[in-house]
């Protein structure tokens, strides 16, 4: 009889491949997923650390939890409840403390021991099992390979894991530890399976991708753009992409990456945080706002259709209106197609949150609206300035609607299609194919399109003299 699993995953890319590789670990056990937790064997909230009161939002799921907990033990049934992730990493002997309900806690780097736990805890019901610690071995070594999910056409590939940055405001160095890169024949393997399964697009993962170090076939170190470059020669992955950058790892070979590799997407998240040097210097970034211009000036030289996408952090201790009028012009230059904004919120342990001049919240929400205005018109400048273009689509599902269909463009937009009535009937047919789309509409974050019979597919070439800024 099949075990009810239900995992619900908070924040990053990287955790959603945290909990599909669990899953692929507990299913020799007899797990299978279920979507709500009710009559679930086995719940696991696979959290996230980075925004605030990020240990709260566990604390309320966990109370929803409970009573299905206790409608199981009601029927003589046990329902195992596991907090796994960076809330885990971080407060494990605190939620042990404020929640006796939970029977497991893990860290992000312990869940390839995931089925000795499980069994532990089922063994030992009102003991709760503790296991935050940082291993010897290498996880990945111990882990099944990667299955995508039935019909998926894209997939996250973990390359790259841990952050030896420190930036003061972050808590990941303490949750994910020290930067980790796997080796280059176990990523490309893992590509290949993926590959052979259906899927066409990759993204390539890291706290902080760029750093990537693995050891290549040669005994020699690898980068990214080498191995990008390596990717890309495995047969039936057509796109790449990678997530998430940090601009003092932008090197050259990468760049270069981006200029020779047709598969990688023009289309790069590259997280700033603040454009006033005095705050970066406080962030402990260790780069300023003229390096990260002069390095989208490189990656557009290389590749002129790229976009870019960015994290900011408003609020930061002792910002003043100058600085955040940095951020404000820093913006107003680059132009970007989308991002992703926050108030600054202190995360426990990290040297920010024993910082002085803590900004107001007013002030706080009040920047944070100003700026996201502005990011919010050059996204819908970006969007709307791709109707009447044709652009390659890679179909993944049937939309909302009888004979639509859903894909994603080079720059990640999510574009609808509706076939007309005498092409429905192959709707399914499109899914994992990459068609060229002449785009008809731009609405909020989607496009909409119709598939283009004629014509080669052109890019989207956004003139550096014309990035709408306001």
């Amino acid at each position: 009889m099949t075990k009810k699993l239900h995992i619900k995953t908070y924040g990053c890319q990287m955790n959603v491949y945290d909990s599909d590789r669990m899953a692929e670990l507990l299913a020799p056990l007899g797990y299978g997923l279920t979507d709500t937790p009710e009559g679930a064997d086995l719940v696991i909230l696979n959290t996230c650390h980075i925004r605030e009161k990020a240990a709260e939002k566990v604390y309320s799921d966990l109370g929803r939890i409970r009573p299905h907990k206790a409608a199981k033990e009601k029927q003589g049934e046990r329902m195992i409840v596991a907090v796994a992730g960076c809330v885990a990493q971080a407060e494990g002997a605190e939620i042990v403390n404020r929640a006796p309900m939970v029977d497991m806690v893990f860290g992000p780097q312990t869940y390839h021991r995931l089925p000795e736990m499980v069994a532990k805890a089922a063994r030992a019901a009102g003991q709760p099992v503790l296991d935050t610690g940082f291993p010897v071995e290498d996880k990945f070594d111990r882990l099944p390979e990667a299955r995508p999910g039935t019909g998926a056409v894209t997939a996250f590939l973990t390359v790259q894991e841990g952050c030896d940055k420190f930036c003061t405001f972050c808590v990941v160095p303490y949750t994910r530890g020290a930067e980790f890169s796997r080796p280059v024949a176990r990523i490309l393997a893992e590509a290949r399976h993926l590959a052979a399964n259906g899927v066409r697009e990759v993204t390539l993962l890291g706290q902080n991708v760029n750093a990537y170090h693995g050891e290549g076939p040669d005994g020699r170190e690898w980068g990214l753009g080498r191995l990008i470059r390596a990717v890309a020669e495995v047969e039936g992955i057509d796109r790449i992409r990678y997530t998430t950058s940090h601009p003092r790892d932008v090197d050259q070979e990468l760049i270069n990456a981006h200029r020779d590799i047709p598969a990688l997407m023009p289309y790069l998240h590259l997280p700033v945080q603040s454009g006033s040097d005095r705050v970066l210097e406080a962030m402990n970034r260790k780069h300023t706002a003229d390096d990260y211009r002069r390095i989208v000036d490189r990656l557009r030289d290389a590749r002129p259709d790229l976009a870019l996408t960015s994290d900011f952090i408003v609020g930061f201790p002792g910002e003043s209106d100058m600085d955040f009028a940095e951020t404000i012009r820093l913006v107003t230059d680059i132009g970007y197609a989308g991002s992703f904004s926050f108030k600054y919120s202190e995360r426990p342990g990290t040297p920010a949150a024993a910082m002085g001049q803590q900004v107001d919240a007013r002030v706080k929400s009040e920047r944070l609206s100003s700026l996201q205005q502005l990011l919010e018109s050059q996204q819908a400048a970006f969007n709307a300035a791709t109707r009447g273009t044709i652009l390659p689509v890679l179909f993944e599902k049937r939309g909302r609607r009888d004979r639509q269909i859903v894909g994603r463009s080079p720059y990640l937009q999510p574009v609808h299609v509706d076939l007309p009535p005498d092409q429905a009937a192959g709707l399914d047919a499109h899914i994992g194919q990459i068609v060229d789309c002449r785009i008809t509409e731009a609405a909020g974050h989607s496009l909409f399109a119709e598939i283009e019979c004629s014509g080669q597919p052109r890019p989207l070439a956004v003139d550096p003299d014309e990035r709408i800024s306001a």
